[in-house]
């Protein structure tokens, strides 16, 4: 199955990459956020090391983008439900 042109996998795709590589970014964070629910739509989502990738991921939103993380971190888990329910229809 092809995930390029699914909503959201712009964030999810780079995102297993970079977990593969053992990057830390704002994807890989958001990837890991999702893995149980990617692991049972059958995407091969390795495993992470991170603690805590919620509260890392927001963190990280509120140094980059101070009083506007709340509404980052929330938009990016709505690609990432997007992304998994066009996944779901999709197979």
């Amino acid at each position: 199955m092809r995930y390029d042109d699914l909503p959201g996998a712009e964030l999810v795709l780079p995102g297993i990459e970079d977990l593969r590589r053992g990057v830390e970014s704002v994807p890989a964070l958001l990837v890991a956020i999702g893995r149980p629910r990617l692991v049972e739509l059958d995407l091969d989502v390795p495993s992470h090391s991170f603690d805590a990738p919620e509260r890392r991921l927001y963190l990280r939103l509120a140094a980059e983008h101070g009083d506007e993380a709340h509404s980052r971190y929330n938009a990016l888990l709505r690609r990432l439900v997007s992304f998994e329910r066009a996944a779901e229809c999709a197979s």
